[in-house]
């Protein structure tokens, strides 16, 4: 009645969700993870960037 490749089949058609399922699990354990580093470097960088800019524009308006 049922043969070896009809089980295989089924089997596949299963495993396929299965895979999806413990994809997205790893992929929202990735997404919300908990960043340490924050803003902190990104920050003092663009600071640095503004007053170069300010003290650059201040000595062309002169």
């Amino acid at each position: 009645m049922w043969g070896w490749e009809d089980g295989m089949a089924a089997l596949a058609w299963l495993l396929i969700p299965l895979v999806a399922a413990i994809g997205a699990g790893v992929w929202g354990s990735w997404a919300t993870r908990h960043r340490g580093a924050g803003d902190g470097p990104e920050l003092a960088g663009y600071e640095r960037f503004r007053e170069a800019m300010e003290r650059s524009h201040g000595t062309d308006a002169a």
